[in-house]
């Protein structure tokens, strides 16, 4: 009875080790067939705890030389995430309170005595985004921080200050800046000694230009027909709001050091950085999927885009780096999380039937059901169908056939015929009539 016993746990053993090696293998086949047909390249990680379950690059397709695990791209504003973990330390080591304002640092800012440190760190200041509120700023010039604080000082406010959210790239230039005001060395050295010496995080620097043989990736952009180089900024701009260049595993190493608190001594300071206002935490934000709450933060800079997100329940961590988007970052990872959780997720249809516009304009129109309290509206957008239910974002829809559309990411597929459209989801159809 013993033995068999041993020889039943062995087997269960067996067979959650195999049902593992599938559903990453699933992972790995669905980001090497968007790969291969140019929708994607980058990196991703996933991380049980402290240790990394899954980790993989893709590069150029054609390309011999291909990244790896290591090899690092820019994270564009991930880099919030590490500004604010090393203003929280600084408040626990009393050298630093939240409601301390900021014009005891840069009193020329408007509003400077109205600001306080809790406003930059939560996007509640009023001060207009360097970045994206202001169309004279040349993103391929080298600026001084003196010049840049002054640039920032100029702008007249957006809003009254904590009278609501809105993000803004300044904060976190200033921030900075503080940082290096408060302990009189550079940003590059207390995010060092106080981040990346501490959670033996290799790859996490502050980046200048791309080094190949650093094994430092370039970013890209799809043509049509091939991946172009993108430009790449000077990266004394985006300074402490997202000059960071890291790989996706030290990603998911940062938010596990978070919140398992070998960052922060105590823990009152995660929980001021998880605690939510209009949407913003403390260098976080949350990413809902299904009943689960993820706490990270998205990047986006030159063609780079970057997500990192920790669920504390199940200490899962996981982070997918992008340097070359032709297909949604939201639908990768919708795909990559449904398939971890072993939820029905179909490859996208990466080859789309291109329909004649005069049968495209008899679907337009808005649509409802007896079925569901749910309406249905599709028009046509450069020669294609998208599609808007009541209350949510509207979707592209993939052409099959010239009656059936689908939008594979949701596993939606649409028929339509006379003023009429059958939309079939997880085996269920529901009946629109066009009103």
């Amino acid at each position: 009875m013993k033995k068999l016993f041993i020889y039943l746990l062995l087997a269960i053993s067996i067979t959650t080790i195999a049902q593992e090696k599938t559903r990453f293998r699933k992972i790995d086949s669905l980001l090497t067939y968007l790969n291969q047909n140019n929708k994607f390249m980058g990196q991703l990680s996933i991380r049980e705890g402290d240790n990394v379950v899954f980790s993989k690059a893709y590069g150029l397709p054609e390309s011999t030389v291909q990244p790896d695990g290591y090899t690092k791209y820019k994270i564009g504003s991930i880099t919030k995430t590490f500004t604010a973990v090393m203003i929280m330390q600084l408040v626990e080591e009393k050298r630093l309170k939240l409601d301390d304002k900021l014009s005891k640092f840069y009193p020329k800012i408007t509003n400077a005595e109205k600001i306080t440190i809790n406003d930059l760190l939560r996007h509640r200041s009023g001060i207009v985004d360097y970045i994206n509120g202001d169309s004279t700023i040349n993103v391929m010039a080298k600026v001084s921080k003196k010049e840049m604080v002054e640039r920032i000082a100029a702008y007249p406010s957006a809003f009254e200050p904590n009278s609501k959210a809105e993000y803004s790239n300044s904060n976190y230039y200033l921030l900075g800046c503080i940082i290096e005001d408060l302990t009189k060395v550079s940003y590059a050295t207390n995010l060092k000694n106080r981040i990346t010496s501490r959670l033996k995080l290799r790859d996490t620097y502050l980046v200048d230009k791309v080094d190949v043989n650093r094994n430092e990736s370039y970013s890209y952009l799809y043509n049509g027909t091939q991946w172009e180089l993108f430009p790449e900024w000077d990266m004394s701009l985006p300074f402490a709001a997202g000059g960071i260049t890291s790989d996706a595993n030290d990603l998911t190493a940062l938010m596990r050091g978070l919140f398992n608190g070998k960052l922060l001594k105590q823990q009152t300071s995660l929980d001021e950085m998880t605690k939510l206002n209009q949407s913003y935490g403390i260098g976080l934000v949350t990413f809902p999927f299904g009943e689960r709450k993820f706490f990270g933060h998205t990047g986006g800079i030159e063609g780079y885009r970057s997500v990192v997100g920790y669920y504390p329940t199940e200490k899962l961590g996981v982070s997918l780096i992008v340097n070359g988007e032709n297909f949604s970052r939201n639908d990768i990872m919708i795909g990559i999380l449904s398939i971890y959780y072993k939820m029905p997720f179909p490859f996208p249809n990466l080859t789309s039937l291109k329909i004649d516009e005069a049968i495209l304009k008899n679907y337009e129109g808005t649509y409802a059901s007896k079925d569901i309290p749910l309406k249905i509206n599709i028009k046509i957008e450069k020669g294609e169908l998208i599609a808007q239910a009541t209350g949510q974002s509207s979707f592209p829809l993939n052409a099959i056939s010239n009656t059936e559309f689908t939008f594979d990411s949701a596993g939606i597929t649409m028929l339509f015929g006379d003023k009429t459209m059958v939309l079939k989801q997880g085996g269920v159809e529901f009946k629109f009539t066009k009103e």
